[in-house]
């Protein structure tokens, strides 16, 4: 690379990187290496690795749910937004989620990334549920077995055949119609 890389270039290589090889490769050196600089380039950006990482959680929580709440909320009035939520979350590729859950086993840092993105899909779940007429007792019980749902396939090795894939999302999606 010649011309000068920024942060959120060092951030979306890191995400890459994290989905590909864990957090234990996130490194200066390989990191750098795999983008054609020196390490003096990713400290100019960064005081340390674990400002780093912090940064990289960071940038995950906007990626994981900020970013897709934001492009849902477009939809046009009477659009289906838990509709689209749902099919994309059952047919996203989710390394990148399994990685991040797995380095929260091991950090409280990563840990408090997850659990803050967990209670903000929730949320957001919920409200979709309440905006479709949901009383909150229900939209909440609702939203909390919608994420289970995503989490079990997150974390699942296995992949569903796609018939298989798609009865399970049409029937998390009468589930969101009453």
């Amino acid at each position: 690379m010649t011309e000068q890389l920024s942060v959120k270039d060092w951030l979306d290589q890191g995400l890459k990187t994290l989905a590909r090889r864990g957090f234990t490769a996130l490194k200066a050196e390989p990191l750098a290496k795999a983008m054609g600089v020196s390490r003096g380039s990713f400290y100019w950006h960064f005081a340390d690795i674990g400002a780093y990482r912090a940064a990289i959680l960071t940038h995950w929580r906007e990626v994981a749910a900020e970013q897709v709440i934001a492009e849902l909320e477009t939809i046009p009035e009477g659009g289906d937004a838990l509709a689209l939520l749902l099919r994309r979350a059952f047919s996203a590729r989710l390394a990148l989620e399994r990685a991040v859950r797995s380095w929260a086993t091991a950090d409280a840092a990563a840990r408090a990334a997850v659990l803050e993105v967990d209670q903000r899909r929730i949320g957001y779940i919920e409200s979709l549920l309440r905006q479709a007429g949901f009383p909150h007792d229900v939209a909440r019980g609702r939203a909390q077995i919608f994420y289970w749902a995503f989490i079990g396939y997150a974390l699942s090795e296995q992949a569903l055949p796609k018939p298989r894939q798609q009865a399970a999302i049409d029937e998390l999606l009468r589930m969101a119609r009453r």
